[in-house]
């Protein structure tokens, strides 16, 4: 006869005593984790910073599933890493494994069946493994070059069984160890959206500096320029419009193709402090790609001028829509 579980009547206040107390053991164990880091943390770094093919991770069970979310984490910014459960391994994909590898093993007991299989193929292609585990006498331990040893904590399961503070102690070294290798190989805010071309990731990464025109690209104007040259500088940037500026490079207005139109009957006697129109609506440098695309959107315009700062008013770019598309961010 099967015994189902019984069940307990909801207690709201009890549910949220449970979280708490849940929440605080992983803390503490994430401390404990975070203050035992040494220089076995910067040897794993070091092989996998230097390895000519890819990092494989791998594990079983609750920890397989840690490995795959790293190994994401890994290739999301900028180590080239994959994905092998430990499992299919032995069953056709240990090929997955290649010389010139590295692998990190996943393990808190650290002495799966199969995990000693994947060691045995790793050590018959010299691949050096980084292993994460809670035993530090164990299979993948006396296996590894580098272990990366869990501190003793108790899961936060109320058996003390079910993989919890374990499992989350392994995610936040598999960050540690994306971010530190992110950092060494000299990755900015580009590079990242360069990873994340189907998000909009660029929107709070990217300041506006990086891809807004500038210099000589700049369609800019003195106020006492005649309309027929306004009209050459808007059609020789390509921009759609002219930037009236002063000796000082301080924004004075804006005139859009849409402005010389209006004034055509004016081309010859009309300046541009004539027909512009003062524009209050700017970004300052430093500002997010986010900041543009909100702008523009509730200003309903297509493009908004860069300056140095509000105090200065010194006109410094000029970010078009057309720019964030290219970026893949609006």
């Amino acid at each position: 006869m099967i015994r189902l579980p019984q069940k307990h009547e909801a207690d709201p206040s009890g549910a949220v005593a449970m979280g708490r107390r849940t929440i605080a053991t992983e803390a503490e164990a994430l401390w404990a984790l975070a203050q035992g880091l040494d220089q076995t943390f910067g040897r794993a770094v070091q092989i996998i910073q230097t390895t000519a093919g890819r990092l494989i991770v791998c594990g079983l069970g609750g920890a397989g599933q840690i490995a795959d979310k790293i190994a994401s984490t890994l290739m999301a910014s900028g180590t080239p890493a994959c994905f092998l459960h430990a499992g299919d391994a032995v069953h056709g994909d240990i090929g997955t494994i290649l010389r010139g590898d590295a692998l990190l093993l996943l393990s808190n007991a650290g002495d799966a069946r199969e995990l000693g299989i994947i060691v045995r193929r790793a050590a018959m292609l010299a691949v050096p493994i980084i292993a994460i585990t809670a035993t530090g006498q164990s299979a993948i331990a006396d296996a590894a070059d580098v272990v990366l040893l869990l501190p003793a904590r108790p899961e936060a399961c109320p058996f003390g069984r079910s993989p919890t503070t374990s499992t989350t102690m392994m995610l936040a070294l598999g960050d540690a160890l994306a971010v530190a290798l992110l950092r060494l190989r000299g990755l900015d805010a580009r590079d990242l959206v360069d990873l994340h071309p189907g998000s909009r990731l660029g929107l709070d990464l990217v300041a506006v500096e990086g891809f807004m025109h500038s210099g000589d690209a700049l369609p800019l104007v003195a106020p006492d320029c005649p309309l027929p040259f306004v009209l050459a500088m808007v059609s020789e940037k390509g921009l759609g419009q002219a930037i009236v500026i002063d000796s000082q490079q301080r924004l004075l207005g804006i005139i859009t193709d849409g402005d010389i139109r209006r004034n055509a009957l004016r081309l010859t006697d009309a300046t541009a402090a004539d027909v512009m129109v003062p524009r209050l609506r700017t970004l300052s440098l430093g500002a997010m790609a986010r900041d543009a695309l909100v702008l523009m959107a509730g200003a309903r315009i297509t493009s908004v001028v860069v300056i140095d700062s509000e105090a200065s008013g010194r006109v410094r770019g000029l970010v078009h829509i057309h720019d964030l598309l290219r970026l893949g961010i609006a």
